[in-house]
């Protein structure tokens, strides 16, 4: 038996993803999720009959017969890596179809989303989306993208070769070769581009077109499936559905399940059992989260299906994790290490709070990509516990002393902890949003920990006293000076030409305004003790600040990111006067 395809939709958030299903689907899916950006992942079947439908003649023209009973979409939440389910976004997915705003090209989670369908080797089309907002465009009313072309002026039908050979040069910039759709000579070596609009459904039709024949084309071994097979999915959500109690909605990718079948899954304390009451499927074109009344029950399913699961004993199955028939040769092992894999930690780092697996695996993908530690990972409140943990970091790891929260509520007493230790909690239901806050939170610490130690640090620096500028020669001593070279603040030593300690610099001052710090160009007024202005020092010398040998080794092993070049040379120059006063 040949099953239906499961088809990944990715890209960079608002780029149409979602508003591509709702065109086939003829839904709003868009309008009810958080800020517009689909938040758990979505499945929606397209019988056969519908696709032929909207691609019309275009399947008698290139001679597709189609085999498959339609296709199985997969609405990636709002992010590329998002794949709430445990072979997400890669290995499940059979086919992908990247959406790309064309007003826009390749924006940053884009890559992300093309290095996720590299690394599981997943093939993928390019759908270049709102090509309706190019200026000139003459709707079409058509669903397919050669009539609609064929309607349009010169000037429009240039601006999209310019905008598709665009996403051509992007995409090679990272290893792959592409064509638009009608040009493609390889199908196995070249990335499909095919201009659609999302919102007018031109495009479309060939979209759908290529989803079909390739998977059909390339696919046909994976597709094919023992239907008497033990049944392996993924659960989406976990729900309280009236006049069902409990349910999990579920993505089989594997093999069949029935009513009266028993399958476990995952629980916060290990693994558990069920014994299916009920098993439903949404209408066809109806979205799998909607609501029960528009689903119907069946006796038994086949992947790849989205199906509703009502049974006893749901009440603790985690969102994201497994869901196997008991018929499955080593369930609770292939359970238990899909478990161990993705609540995987590293000794330090931040702490991870989500409502769900495919929350925490998401996350962790992405935290993990940008070079994020994570040192625990758990589902449920944020409690005092976890402020505490992450306030224990601070000392040894401050830029992982924080609290991710994704779609979970903070208790009371770890708001008020927080508080009180200055611990920041990142929280939000929009899992990209996060990632953006919690690197954004990084920056400013980062800013914050330079600019205290540049507070603490010794940095070198070079004078020379100006000629006539001595308003009080000892206790202590106020004289004009220059800095040639580097920077001095209030505290540093000021020492000769051959490395004699003159004294310490304890005030500075422009025009009756006290100064922190000076850089190179300015001139200013000092006061120091332990001189007397005329004796140790005079008009035109030049001095330096005083690096003992622990501040220039942190200066050019820990912190030689903080120097300019002339600031490296300076310390050199300094190095060199020291060591020819120890040499005499």
């Amino acid at each position: 038996m040949i099953r239906q395809p499961i088809i990944v939709v990715m890209g960079h958030v608002d780029h149409g993803k979602t508003t591509l299903l709702d065109k086939i689907r003829s839904t709003t899916i868009t309008a009810k999720e958080a800020g517009g950006i689909t938040q758990h992942i979505g499945a929606s079947e397209v019988p056969l009959d519908v696709i032929k439908k909207t691609c019309g003649n275009l399947l008698e023209k290139f001679r597709i017969n189609i085999t498959i009973p339609g296709l199985l979409f997969i609405d990636t939440p709002g992010h590329e890596a998002f794949t709430n389910l445990r072979k997400r976004g890669g290995s499940v997915a059979d086919l992908a179809i990247l959406v790309v705003d064309v007003t826009k090209n390749f924006e940053p989670q884009t890559l992300e989303a093309i290095e996720i369908l590299r690394e599981y080797r997943t093939p993928f089309i390019v759908a270049a989306n709102k090509i309706d907002v190019i200026t000139g465009w003459r709707p079409s009313g058509s669903s397919s993208f050669a009539e609609a072309i064929s309607k349009q002026t010169k000037n429009v039908v240039d601006d999209i070769e310019a905008r598709v050979y665009s996403l051509v040069g992007a995409l090679s910039g990272v290893g792959f070769n592409s064509e638009r759709f009608d040009r493609v000579k390889d199908f196995k070596t070249e990335v499909l581009i095919c201009p659609i609009s999302a919102k007018t459904g031109e495009g479309i039709a060939e979209l759908l077109m290529y989803a079909t024949g390739l998977s059909q084309r390339f696919l046909e071994e994976r597709l094919k499936m023992e239907v008497d097979g033990a049944g392996v999915g993924g659960i989406i959500e976990r729900k309280e559905e009236k006049g069902l109690g409990t349910t999990i909605d579920v993505i089989l990718y594997n093999g069949s399940l029935k009513v009266n079948d028993t399958v476990a899954f995952a629980t916060l304390t290990g693994v558990s059992k069920s014994k299916i009451k009920a098993l439903l499927k949404p209408k066809p074109l109806q979205e799998l989260r909607e609501s029960s009344s528009k689903f119907y029950y069946v006796d038994s399913v086949s992947a790849a299906s989205g199906i509703k699961i009502s049974g006893s004993g749901l009440e603790e199955a985690l969102p994201g994790s497994l869901v196997i028939s008991t018929d499955f040769p080593n369930y609770e092992k292939e359970i238990k290490s899909e478990l161990q894999e993705v609540f995987e930690v590293d000794k330090s780092g931040i702490i991870l709070k989500s409502d769900s697996i495919g929350g925490i695996e998401a996350l962790s993908k992405l935290l993990k990509g940008a070079g994020v530690n994570i040192s625990k990972k758990e589902i449920g409140k944020v409690t005092k516990r976890d402020v505490l943990d992450a306030f224990s970091i601070r000392a040894t790891d401050p830029e992982s002393a924080v609290v991710i929260a994704f779609n979970v509520a903070v208790e009371q007493d770890a708001e008020q902890e927080a508080y009180a230790t200055g611990t920041n909690i990142i929280r939000g239901n929009v899992i990209y949003k996060i990632v953006e806050d919690y690197k954004q939170w990084l920056d400013d610490e980062k800013k914050r920990s330079k600019q205290t130690l540049e507070k603490a640090l010794v940095f070198p620096g070079a004078i020379k006293t100006l000629p006539n500028s001595c308003f009080r020669v000892s206790h202590p001593a106020i004289f004009g000076i220059e800095v040639v070279a580097g920077r001095i603040k209030p505290g540093v030593q000021l020492m000769n030409q051959f490395a004699d300690i003159l004294g310490t610099v304890k005030g500075m001052q422009d025009n009756g305004i006290s100064l922190q710090e000076a850089k190179k160009g300015d001139n200013l007024a000092i006061s120091m003790d332990g001189i007397t202005y005329g004796r140790q020092l005079r008009d035109n010398e030049n001095l330096y600040v005083f690096l003992n040998d622990d501040d220039e080794r942190a200066l050019r092993y820990k912190f030689s990111e903080l120097l300019s070049e002339e600031e490296i040379s300076l310390l050199d120059e300094i190095s060199r006067i020291k060591e020819q006063k120890r040499k005499k």
